[in-house]
């Protein structure tokens, strides 16, 4: 991670200072991420912002541009599928309540934050990038695979539960 992100902030003296952080993270350096890259080459740029909203919610807005090395499905080859975050997150110290969601405010989501404010960016950033990767990663422009393959007459003939009653009957 970038020399001026801290490993571990305290999101909640974070909100109160109004803090703004850039950093870059390697793609080598998230473990979880890398099972579903085809090679680690890059990193992840990502912006935090904490603060309070008009309604006074505790706030961290996450902004993460990367190029993600991924396999095409279709072809298996490598592609370079870009991805660009913004999402913003209501810290929040009980996630499990499930009145928290209905009273959040349009366009967040619910990021729950110990008492002591213990906050990993690296892990959030990685998080967002996991939930970016598609189930079926594709290179854009390539051909879909022609999915009806018509079988030959002996495959038709093989896979026939009555070919065996017939040649009884022709005996």
């Amino acid at each position: 991670m970038s020399a001026e992100v801290p490993d571990v902030l305290d999101a909640w003296r974070m909100v109160a200072a109004r803090r703004c952080f850039d950093g870059r993270l390697p793609l080598a350096a998230m473990p979880r991420l890398r099972d579903l890259l085809a090679d680690t080459e890059g990193e992840a740029r990502f912006a935090l912002e904490f603060g309070h909203d008009v309604l006074q919610v505790p706030f961290v807005a996450l902004r993460v541009d990367a190029d993600l090395p991924l396999v095409c499905q279709r072809t298996l080859q490598r592609f370079v599928f870009p991805v660009v975050i913004d999402q913003r997150f209501a810290l929040v110290r009980d996630a499990s309540d499930d009145t928290v969601d209905a009273s959040l405010p349009e366009g967040y989501e619910a990021l729950e934050v110990d008492a002591d404010g213990a906050m990993r960016p690296a892990d959030l950033v990685e998080d967002e990038l996991i939930l970016a990767v598609p189930l079926v990663p594709a290179m854009p422009g390539s051909e879909a695979v022609e999915r009806d393959w018509a079988a030959t007459a002996e495959e038709e003939a093989v896979a026939n539960p009555f070919a065996a009653l017939a040649a009884l009957k022709k005996t």
